[in-house]
């Protein structure tokens, strides 16, 4: 197991199978256009398992998929078959907006899919329409149901809370959640990546979400957990679990653990990070397993990233990117990096 210069070991990759959005999120995706990835600098699966295997070897052990819109790859259950083979990966888990979970729900399981959280910011289809600028509001409901009807355990629900456009429905996210059998888990709204619009006045930090569920359902107790999990688990007094993540004005880069590959390759090893690793020119320039794996492990033993700490001392904090930089450099966006 490796470790970088604060002896955090490297246990979880995250990997962005394709910079394509079928959504416009308000805080990831708000520009009119963009820089896509060119198609024929995406990696294919069997590059994907070849570098899954040498991080397997390095300490990786929790794979998680995301996007862009994951379910926007062709074949992506084909992938997951792959992934799943691989002896030392325990944990394979999927992020997505659940637009076309309905359909490939059933195939990702049986190709051996361990999890599924999903992206959801509001219930009402108008604010939903105007949050993501889409009219499919169903479908994401329909695509829930989905996952917890062909047997994806620990269901989880991602909320992204703004200020001024979906504060009003934390209590209702959580009765949502716990209704279906699903733990809601609520995110900071983040100044990386594609939040070009954003701006402190409009976090909703943690305090005032446990606060108010507080005032609503009574206090929630801490579960105790993996120290490295990005969300800060609760539960209710009558047994409902939510989480989270507080990642804007309660850091955890002490005990980050993740490594972040995008569709093309570029490894990244903070969400804030400006620069990061191409392993996209090692595979197809012959390099071997061993030298692959010396490049990350030698970059992991040497990462000093604790990007969100650093952010959280600004005396003025705007947005990490500016839309032209995010056209230069698309690999700065989350939808690239995969959030």
């Amino acid at each position: 197991m490796i470790q970088d210069t604060y002896r955090r070991e490297l246990r979880n990759l995250r990997i962005s199978v394709t910079d394509r959005c079928n959504l416009r999120c308000r805080y990831c995706m708000p520009e009119p256009d963009y820089v896509w990835l060119p198609r024929e600098s995406i990696l294919r699966f069997e590059e994907i398992e070849r570098l899954v295997r040498i991080f397997a070897g390095l300490g990786v052990r929790k794979i998680r998929l995301t996007g862009g819109e994951p379910t926007l790859r062709n074949s992506l259950d084909q992938l997951v078959r792959l992934l799943a083979a691989i002896p030392e990966i325990s944990d394979i888990a999927l992020t997505t907006n659940a637009t076309r979970l309905s359909r490939f729900a059933l195939p990702l399981r049986a190709a051996g899919l361990h999890r599924i959280t999903v992206s959801l910011d509001t219930l009402r289809p108008d604010r939903y329409q105007q949050m993501t600028g889409a009219d499919n509001h169903r479908e994401v409901l329909e695509g829930i149901t989905a996952a917890a009807a062909v047997g994806f355990p620990g269901l989880k629900i991602n909320t992204v809370i703004i200020r001024g456009y979906n504060d009003d429905e934390i209590v209702d996210l959580l009765v949502f959640g716990r209704e279906r059998g699903a733990e809601v888990r609520f995110i900071e709204y983040m100044d990386v990546g594609g939040a070009t619009r954003w701006s402190l006045d409009q976090v909703v930090a943690r305090r005032e979400i446990l606060s108010l569920v507080s005032r609503q359902f009574g206090g929630a107790r801490p579960l105790p957990g993996n120290s490295s999990a990005p969300a800060e688990r609760f539960v209710l007094p009558d047994g409902t679990r939510f989480g989270i993540i507080a990642s804007v004005t309660e850091p955890f880069c002490s005990q980050c653990d993740r490594a972040r590959l995008t569709a093309d390759g570029m490894l990244f090893f903070c969400l804030y990070a400006m620069a990061g690793i191409n392993l996209w020119t090692l595979l197809r320039s012959g390099a071997t397993d061993p030298e692959i794996a010396a490049a990350i492990g030698d970059r992991w033993k040497a990462r000093e990233d604790r990007g969100a700490e650093l952010r959280s001392r600004l005396p003025k904090r705007i947005p990490l990117a500016r839309a032209q930089d995010l056209k230069r450099h698309p690999h700065l966006e989350m939808h690239t990096r995969g959030g």
